[in-house]
């Protein structure tokens, strides 16, 4: 059935890009951790810019170098301030493309696992139908092999389990149909003489060969 090896290969594909769908949320989790201590570190500069103003503004500090060395402190913390913000907007570009990548690997997926649910359904329904044909044809095989000799049954069925589930054949047009070559005239000779009871072996594939009115004998 083709629904094997396209269920093969889609689970395959479904496998890698998982992995990636999983690494990139690895990413994302990382990122989101490093936007959190970001953000922890902007509010703490912020808090201390503000109390330090506070402090200017309610006249706390009246020694003017005091207040020349608060100035100084807040221009450093406004700079901070500002590296921590294009720090934390950096992060946050980078948390919607690992968010945008981690998107499309889950679309992937998702048709992937739709794609496979049809190719199973099918698959499922196909394997149902072949064991209702089994099932039939065992049915049949009961009647159509009684009165056969043991030994040619033990034959058949050693032979059916080393060619592939093929163990007869019939010989149509002096060709066997297992193994798709022709008999030779000398072959065929022989062949055509021998009693029709007689089992017949193909040559070169060992099988049963089954004489009918087409083998051209």
């Amino acid at each position: 059935m083709p629904e094997l090896a396209e269920i093969a290969e889609l689970t395959a594909k479904r496998t890698d890009v998982d992995n990636l769908a999983r690494d990139v949320r690895i990413r994302v989790d990382d990122l989101t951790v490093e936007q959190k201590k970001v953000d922890l570190d902007v509010e703490a500069v912020k808090t201390r810019r503000t109390r330090d103003r506070d402090r200017m503004d309610q006249g706390l500090i009246s020694n003017p170098k005091d207040l020349e060395r608060m100035q100084h402190e807040l221009e450093s913390l406004e700079r901070r301030i500002s590296s921590l913000e294009d720090d934390e907007l950096e992060v946050m570009e980078k948390i919607e493309e690992a968010q945008a990548e981690l998107g499309e690997f889950e679309r992937l997926v998702a048709e992937t696992d739709e794609r496979l649910a049809v190719l199973t359904q099918t698959r499922d329904e196909k394997l149902a139908a072949i064991d209702e044909q089994l099932q039939q044809q065992e049915a049949a095989r009961g009647p159509a092999a009684e009165g056969l000799p043991d030994d040619l049954v033990r034959l058949y069925q050693r032979l059916r389990e080393q060619k592939g589930g093929v163990g007869a054949a019939t010989l149509r047009a002096r060709t066997c149909s297992g193994c798709q070559l022709s008999l030779d005239s000398v072959e065929l000779s022989r062949i055509k003489g021998l009693p029709e009871d007689e089992v017949v072996r193909c040559e070169e594939c060992d099988r049963i060969l089954v004489r009918t009115p087409e083998s051209g004998l």
